[in-house]
């Protein structure tokens, strides 16, 4: 695949979600039904609001104007978006990249976007913290809307985190590293037998790993801008209880609830990052070789060689979802893994491309089995593939720049 075939991708991909100013429907947004909220009794109901979110996510057709979902900012796509903002600022300092626009056009949506997340805080919580723009409803917790995760508030802070590094914006700065207290007096901590796993919320108990891990990898991207030894310390023990529970083959459960021992693509890479960020910002290998064996299950059962598909669950091709193509980008170049993995990488993004992205730009939700479902929604997939493509970009930039090649 060429790269002018990848910039021309991500270009029309740009050019689709900054028309949309960065704002659309979710997979899992259903409970910002205006007819929903409408109707008092099924709104009481666990299982009906449940029921109406997987309705309106399993759905071949887009209902969401029918029913009045509005199109909403998520601040966990807008930091996915400043993040891949970021990657290609720091890619084109490396090598002008002409086709993508200016740096200064860059910067510009740099500083709008993180100052649009530093507005888009959770109210009330002992640090800076995120959530998502809608109810939530599992089959574990209901979230209300607002209501902060540590998934949403790790890739939140990392973007903001980039955006400091590139502007020298203290706010940005301020903002991420009072997310600490959040991540430390706001979240729970579930006992294991060495160390502990943070809670998603503030609101439950459940143990969900890549989510914990999540609070290890912010934990450990604070650590590095501050020093703070407790940061490392906790950073330590949430990764030590998650590795305590890897399975044998390499693999990780998903979390401590009853059925819920399955595996999947994008969660697996989640947890493989989390790790590699704590080696790398708290110099500490203690885990290396849970990388190294969570690495070698993840790239040998997720992912079809001859075709590139990436696939949502181990050996399985009934769905094909892009959230597991963008974030195995990330995940490849985070564990240095790009140059060696070159080729698959390449047969990745090239089947996403011609396969899953429409002619305005956007790329479609999943494929189930022979069915494309090609609702536009903006975080996923949409905000996802502009981050994964980000990251492909920054792997071929640099690695042009160690061959010597203009």
């Amino acid at each position: 695949m060429k790269t002018e075939q990848v910039l021309l991708s991500f270009q029309k991909l740009e050019n689709y979600c900054y028309q949309e100013d960065w704002k659309g429907w979710d997979p899992y947004d259903g409970l910002n039904s205006k007819v929903f909220k409408a109707l008092p009794l099924l709104k009481k109901s666990e299982l009906i609001r449940m029921a109406w979110i997987q309705f309106f996510k399993h759905s071949p057709l887009n209902l969401r104007r029918l029913f009045l979902v509005p199109k909403g900012y998520n601040a966990k796509g807008i930091g996915l978006f400043l993040t891949g903002y970021c990657n290609i600022y720091n890619a084109q300092c490396i090598s002008a990249i002409e086709d993508l626009g200016s740096q200064e056009e860059f910067l510009k949506k740099i500083r709008h976007l993180a100052d649009l997340l530093c507005t888009l805080q959770s109210k009330g919580y002992s640090g800076a913290c995120w959530g998502y723009n809608f109810d939530w409803q599992s089959k574990a917790f209901f979230l209300p809307n607002q209501t902060p995760t540590i998934v949403a508030t790790s890739f939140v802070v990392e973007a903001l985190l980039k955006a400091y590094e590139i502007t020298r914006g203290e706010t940005y700065i301020n903002t991420a590293l009072s997310s600490a207290e959040f991540i430390r007096n706001d979240l729970n901590r579930i006992p294991k037998q060495r160390g502990f796993m943070f809670s998603y919320s503030p609101l439950d108990q459940r143990a969900v790993y890549n989510a914990s891990l999540l609070g290890t990898k912010t934990l450990s991207l604070l650590y590095h801008f501050t020093k703070n030894e407790d940061y490392k310390k906790l950073a330590f023990q949430s990764a030590q209880a998650v590795c305590d529970l890897q399975n044998t083959d390499g693999s990780f459960p998903h979390s401590d609830q009853v059925g819920n021992k399955w595996k999947d693509s994008f969660h697996t890479a989640f947890k493989l990052e989390s790790l590699a960020y704590y080696q790398k910002y708290c110099s500490d290998e203690s885990f290396m070789k849970n990388i190294e064996k969570g690495y070698n299950h993840w790239v040998e059962n997720f992912f079809d060689k001859q075709t590139g598909i990436a696939l949502y669950y181990e050996n399985n091709f009934s769905l094909i979802d892009l959230h597991c193509t963008a974030q195995s980008l990330a995940t490849f170049y985070t564990l240095d893994k790009f140059k060696t993995q070159y080729p698959l990488v390449t047969k990745i993004l090239q089947w996403a491309i011609d396969n899953m992205q429409d002619k305005r730009g956007y790329f479609y939700f999943q494929k189930r089995k022979n069915r494309n479902v090609k609702i536009q929604y903006m975080r996923w997939p949409n905000a996802w593939m502009f981050y994964g493509i980000s990251f492909y970009i920054l792997s071929v930039i640099n690695y042009e720049k160690d061959q010597g090649i203009n």
